[in-house]
């Protein structure tokens, strides 16, 4: 069993998140996993958190190229068939608007709410109700929940010339689309910057 999980692994691209769940017709999870512990043990692989492994990525500049907590949280969400989206100070961040990185990094989810230890850092899966995942846009929604975050009496105008900035490089459609989503205040944020171009 393996050598036949081992030849999977290499076709798998390298920096490639996978599961034990995805070997499971070699055998059982016991097995599996057993089986992934000699991979690891030959630096073949390596393990991400509980049940969750990767395929090692060199970069002849900086060395070993470790998953994002995103790809990581996105391979999930893949494996789970769920939706998720940054939110809090995580999305925060992708934006530019603040450059403390957080070390816990929540995604609102329509699966299964839980919390992933990932080295010293923790990825954490909130429910939400389907309307917070309905928006189309990749920088508008991640606006709308940094804008959350931040709460409207601490948006100031460097951090609404930085959202105008980011905003300019969402599909128009898509910013009309999450505005009807949003809360007033934020509507009116997102509904500025399609006039500020």
């Amino acid at each position: 069993m393996e050598q036949y999980i081992s030849d999977q692994i290499d076709t798998l691209e390298n920096g490639a998140i996978f599961f034990v769940d995805d070997f499971l017709d070699f055998g059982n999870s016991e097995s599996v996993k057993k089986a992934l512990l000699r991979l690891e043990e030959k630096q073949k692989i390596k393990r991400l958190s509980h049940g969750i492994y990767y395929k090692p990525k060199v970069s002849k500049i900086i060395g070993e190229l470790i998953p994002s907590i995103e790809d990581i949280a996105n391979a999930i969400a893949r494996r789970d068939h769920a939706r998720i989206i940054p939110t809090g100070a995580f999305a925060e961040n992708i934006l530019g608007l603040t450059t403390q990185v957080p070390m816990k990094f929540t995604f609102l989810t329509d699966g299964a709410a839980r919390m992933i230890k990932v080295g010293n850092r923790t990825i954490n899966f909130k429910s939400t109700v389907p309307k917070n995942l309905a928006t189309k846009g990749k920088i508008s929604t991640l606006v709308i929940q940094a804008l959350k975050q931040i709460k409207k009496d601490h948006v100031d105008e460097i951090i609404l010339n930085k959202i105008s900035e980011q905003l300019k490089n969402e599909d128009q459609n898509n910013i009309l689309h999450d505005a009807k989503l949003a809360p007033a205040w934020i509507r009116e944020i997102l509904l500025k910057s399609l006039h500020n171009e």
